[in-house]
């Protein structure tokens, strides 16, 4: 079962934090004419045709691994607002530079603590179910559904916004109800109170996915 959650939480994380200002180079005339609904559907088509056949190959090959993510989520995630939601209250303290490599080192983190588990991807794996809702709307969700390995599903929603363009881009993911940026941000949180932002943006810059799992346990043994 943890097998099974661990995909789900890969192919929702896989995703949620990769598009850094710096990286956003999808031409935004292409974005706007999807709808949200037409995004979800899109990284999870062009997923299952980059990972169907080469798990192993991208198994042996973790920077390839790395850019087929980055191809396939970059263009559909705002990591600048999506950081800021999850520094919370410190991002009004911090530079711009602070949060430009925040966001960065975050992304890596992120990206390379989950990239394995997207192998164990399969076509199917996930079912996005009908939308209902406003497309006038600046906000708006999209829902789906992650078939696990014994048959069962796992909720998972992705909360997107309309840009400035008139595109839409993801920012939350949320987990059989769990926020990601309300979970890392109650982490976030409690390590800029304890070491200060500078230190843990040289910590994730540094130590990556060791530093997130670090946070997960402070938080967790807290509780």
């Amino acid at each position: 079962m943890l097998r099974s959650l661990a995909l789900a939480t890969a192919i929702a994380f896989g995703g949620v934090l990769a598009a850094p200002a710096f990286a956003q180079s999808a031409p935004a005339a292409a974005d706007a004419q999807q709808s949200p609904v037409q995004v979800v559907q899109s990284i999870s088509d062009q997923l299952g045709n980059a990972i169907d056949g080469h798990q192993q190959q991208l198994k042996n090959d973790h920077e390839k691994l790395i850019s087929v993510i980055d191809d396939i989520f970059l263009p559909h995630f705002d990591i600048d607002y999506a950081s800021i939601l999850v520094l919370g209250q410190h991002a009004r303290d911090a530079t711009p530079e602070q949060r430009a490599r925040f966001a960065k080192a975050f992304y890596n983190s992120i990206t390379h603590r989950y990239a394995e588990g997207l192998l164990n991807y399969t076509r199917g794996r996930v079912k996005v179910l009908p939308f209902s809702g406003d497309l006038n709307d600046k906000r708006t969700i999209v829902r789906t559904q992650v078939v696990l390995d014994d048959g069962k599903t796992v909720a998972v929603d992705y909360a997107f916004r309309k840009s400035r363009d008139g595109s839409w881009k993801a920012y939350d993911v949320i987990i059989e109800g769990i926020s990601y940026v309300t979970n890392y941000r109650n982490q976030v949180d409690a390590e800029i109170r304890k070491a200060g932002i500078d230190q843990l943006i040289s910590n994730l810059e540094t130590q990556g996915e060791k530093a997130l799992e670090t946070m997960e346990k402070d938080t967790k043994a807290t509780k």
